[in-house]
């Protein structure tokens, strides 16, 4: 959820990647050859997901049971729906349920950190809990625990909104600060709480982090850190999951813009506290990702969506900055040039009403209807055939936007997207030592633009081990190959 100051910087971040110079006249069939190389491999996948904090969750518990399936259904499903494997919960920090807040689970102050900490479990999670259950029945193994800010008696502006630090952080006795204790390990434990209430619901939290967006303020839930206070916290973090004997990773730090987190991620290598982390975690609002990290632990682009314009569901409307076209772009930037490991999109249902019935969500809940857009039909073209520990390996030719990638049992996956206002037929060849023997096996291909929605077309494998298929104008189609018994 973002505030009304970050609106400029994300309609610049979302500024066309490249201007189109071809026209929409006849040409003759253009012909583009592109070799895929599965022995030469770039970074690992780890994912796609969304989130359902700010309780956008509990629009699926106000559905009919079998519009909440069908809804289940298109976001988890890895055979007809978007297939999503990371579910990114927010970890509430507030007292009340009020506008669209997150409950805390210690809505009471024990007083100092030496005092009775009385958690409560409501058993809802602002709705995350139901979500969170359900991605564990459709195999959902990375479940990722996002706090926006602690309770609001652990900072010195005695708020969980409206930015403050932690009390305890460099800082946060300067000035009128309101800290009168020490309250870094008390909320590190609060986190940990947190991880082991889902553990014991049989939900196995995978990653967590205690900031989001650290460099906005904003009057909702958030708390501001710099890389200083970072490095200050995160070992009291990492030993407090040491110790209650939990694998779980630790996120930093979802900084509004990938400038930003690129600063963060020099200035916490320099003060010598990286290889406490697991994954660098930013957003793409104020400035987009241009350039991979420099860094050797995972990468996530963790938070995107479009915040300004209203919703469509349109694919190419040439005016909307929300349509399924761009957001295929972003995904190939984000997956080719900035070499993420995962890549999540922000809300993945929303209501009409709720900021005034914007592009940040996926799927429109309304009634007890839903609506889905072409955005996650896109993202279903890399989220439903790229699983979890896939590679993408090497593309070579043609100037479509073309990623390919190696399942770990052994499916080749090739995704481009036409750039052009003119179809062109497409020629992959595979070219690697390892699949000279068997080819590409069968191969079956989806399309998705204006009139198609992830439908499955017609795609040739001729004598030469050439896949051919016609690829029409700002079109996104994706191929999959297997080999075959």
């Amino acid at each position: 959820m973002r505030s009304a100051s970050v609106i400029a910087a994300a309609v610049a971040s979302l500024a066309p990647l490249a201007a189109a110079t071809d026209l929409d006249c006849p040409v003759d069939e253009i012909v583009t050859e592109i070799e895929i190389r599965p022995d030469i491999k770039h970074q690992q996948i780890e994912g796609f997901g969304f989130s359902g904090a700010f309780q956008r969750a509990q629009l699926l518990l106000n559905v009919t049971q079998d519009t909440q399936q069908e809804l289940l259904d298109l976001i988890y499903n890895r055979e007809t729906g978007l297939g999503f494997s990371i579910l990114r919960n927010g970890i509430g920090s507030s007292n009340s349920s009020y506008n669209d807040w997150m409950n805390t689970i210690l809505p009471e102050s024990p007083g100092s950190p030496d005092g009775e900490f009385n958690y409560v479990w409501d058993e809802y999670d602002s709705g995350q809990f139901f979500l969170a259950k359900k991605a564990v029945e459709y195999g959902v193994e990375r479940i990722y625990a996002n706090a926006w800010s602690a309770p609001g008696f652990m900072k010195n502006n005695a708020d969980d909104a409206n930015g403050g630090l932690l009390c305890g952080v460099p800082g946060s006795f300067d000035g009128n600060s309101a800290c009168e204790h020490d309250w870094r390990q008390a909320y590190a434990d609060y986190l940990v709480k947190y991880i082991q209430i889902y553990a014991a619901e049989g939900i196995p939290i995978s990653d967590v982090a205690w900031l989001n967006e650290p460099d906005l303020t904003t009057s909702y839930a958030s708390m501001r850190s710099n890389a200083e206070q970072v490095a200050d916290f995160l070992p009291i973090l990492h030993k407090t999951l040491e110790d209650a004997g939990l694998d779980v990773g630790i996120s930093c730090c979802e900084q509004t813009g990938w400038q930003a987190t690129q600063q963060m991620v020099s200035q916490i290598q320099a003060l010598g506290v990286e290889h406490l982390l697991t994954t660098w975690a930013g957003h793409e609002y104020t400035s987009p990702i241009n350039a991979p990290l420099d860094t050797e632990l995972s990468v996530w682009q963790s938070e995107y969506c479009d915040l300004n314009d209203r919703w469509t569901t349109a694919w190419d409307s040439g005016v909307s900055r929300g349509d399924g076209y761009r957001w295929a772009s972003v995904l190939h930037r984000a997956l080719a040039v900035g070499n993420v490991n995962a890549y999540l999109w922000w809300l993945v249902v929303q209501d009409e009403a709720t900021n005034n019935n914007n592009n940040e969500k996926l799927i429109m809940v309304e009634d007890g209807e839903y609506f889905t857009s072409k955005r996650a039909w896109a993202f279903a073209h890399y989220s439903r055939y790229i699983r979890p520990d896939a590679y993408r390996v090497e593309t070579r030719g043609g100037d479509l936007s073309t990623t390919a990638y190696e399942n770990k049992d052994g499916s080749l996956v090739v995704v481009i997207l036409n750039p052009h206002h003119h179809s062109e037929t497409v020629n992959l060849k595979l070219i690697s030592c390892k699949h000279k023997n068997t080819g590409w096996g069968k191969v079956t291909a989806w399309l998705t633009d204006e009139e198609h929605d992830i439908e499955e077309v017609q795609v040739e494998v001729d004598d030469e081990g050439y896949v051919k298929a016609e690829l029409p104008a700002r079109g996104l189609m994706t191929f999959k190959a297997v080999a075959e018994e």
